[in-house]
């Protein structure tokens, strides 16, 4: 039974052991492939993120944040980020974390959602995310340079909620 709690300090080195492949890897994140610990976990516990963790069986196999995307006029609308350990991809995990942080934002108030940033080529969360409601408004061509593949394209998608 999957748990999607609030993230406590004692997550940080579960939330590490998710994180950090993925940015190594350096194919679904704009994030240096370089980061360092304490950087990438200050960014992922940011002042102004709300930092959740999804839980099976007692065990840490998902995060997500959720912030206001802009300040000011632009502060009505929120942004994720999602992480899913990787022995975890394909059961379900991301798009619970997506229907919570979907009920979560609406219930703090913000009117939509949007992703600034999805790399194209993860054709799964790309995918999921269209399941999930969001649209695609843009296509940024070759905005991401990604290890293997190139000059790859990114998208903002957006939902109402």
């Amino acid at each position: 039974m999957l748990q999607i709690r609030v993230a406590a300090e004692s997550d940080a080195d579960a939330v590490w052991a998710m994180l950090e492949p993925v940015i190594r890897a350096a194919e679904v994140f704009a994030l240096p492939a370089d980061m360092a610990r304490e950087a990438a976990l200050a960014y992922w516990f940011a002042e102004g993120h709300w930092v959740f963790v999804a839980e099976g069986e007692g065990v840490v196999i998902g995060s997500y944040y959720l912030q206001a995307n802009q300040r000011g006029g632009g502060a009505h609308v929120c942004n994720c980020g999602y992480l899913t350990a990787s022995w975890a991809q394909g059961l379900g995990v991301a798009r619970a974390m997506c229907e919570h942080s979907l009920e979560f934002g609406k219930m703090q108030g913000f009117r939509a959602m949007q992703f600034n940033f999805v790399v194209g080529s993860n054709a799964a969360a790309v995918h999921l995310w269209a399941k999930c409601g969001f649209r695609v408004l843009a296509t940024l061509p070759g905005a991401f340079l990604h290890p293997r593949l190139g000059y790859v394209d990114a998208l903002i998608m957006w939902r109402d909620l």
